[in-house]
């Protein structure tokens, strides 16, 4: 098992990409800590976990506020005596529309959720695993702040300053031994589908399909994959990377 006795907390595990990889980590020996904002998803996923043999616990929390990170921080020092890797997975976009049509409210929270909750969970986790001189941070970002959609313009703007702000993050935290490496999934089978899209519709989704040259969506193993990579000791030299996931999207 790749990663046996790591301790991970990943955020938006209640479903998509981040339910995905708490599972896969799990299976892969980890001890995980699952996060959501949606406590029956999140319950739902330690569940499944605990069902088949692995260990997990969950704990509510949105990931833009300070308090809440906090405390997802201290649980996971609490419930298992460490925090080896955070996965920042937790995400949420605007709806396909006219960049114009957005709401000041909605750029705020995309920005919070897509960007401050890095500084948040740097901020409380960092300390930790300096003192440890080891730690991994991975953050799940998007094709679309390397190669923007149509549609998504605040949505593109988040993904690319959170690829930017983990791979300074890598820069800073090398000299304590703490790697942060980004994935940049393509469109997937997850929640947020519909909102890329604008509609879902059989020609919409033919649409988003065409433009992948292996000729279909992400799915949550593929992402759990490189998470994996990233969060075991055989990627131990790489910081600061970012691996598309995406099937061809970016060439």
């Amino acid at each position: 098992m790749r990663l046996q006795g790591k301790i991970a907390l990943v955020t938006g595990a209640g479903s998509g990409f981040g339910r995905g990889i708490a599972q896969r980590f799990a299976v892969e020996g980890a001890k995980v800590i699952v996060n959501d904002v949606n406590a029956e998803n999140g319950e739902r996923t330690v569940q499944d976990i605990v069902d088949a043999g692995g260990t997990a616990r969950f704990l509510a929390g949105d990931v833009s506020r300070d308090a809440d990170v906090r405390r997802l921080v201290d649980f996971a020092l609490a419930s298992f005596g460490g925090l080896d890797v955070i996965v920042n997975n937790a995400g949420t976009t605007h709806r396909n529309q006219p960049m114009l049509d957005v709401s000041e409210a909605e750029f705020d929270r995309i920005y919070q959720v897509n960007v401050k909750s890095l500084f948040l969970t740097a901020k409380h986790a960092v300390p930790h695993m300096r003192e440890r001189k080891s730690g991994v941070f991975i953050t799940i970002a998007s094709t679309a702040g390397v190669r923007p959609r149509p549609g998504l313009t605040w949505y593109n703007g988040s993904k690319g300053a959170a690829i930017v702000t983990s791979r300074s993050m890598a820069a800073e935290l090398a000299k304590d031994n703490i790697r942060v490496n980004v994935i940049n999934p393509v469109a997937g089978e997850t929640a947020m589908l519909s909102d890329f899209m604008g509609q879902d519709t059989p020609e919409r989704r033919a649409q988003f399909v065409a433009s992948i040259p292996l000729g279909r969506l992400s799915q949550p193993s593929d992402i759990a994959t490189a998470a994996v990579f990233f969060a075991s000791d055989e990627a131990s030299f790489i910081t600061g990377a970012c691996l598309e996931v995406d099937g061809g999207r970016c060439v």
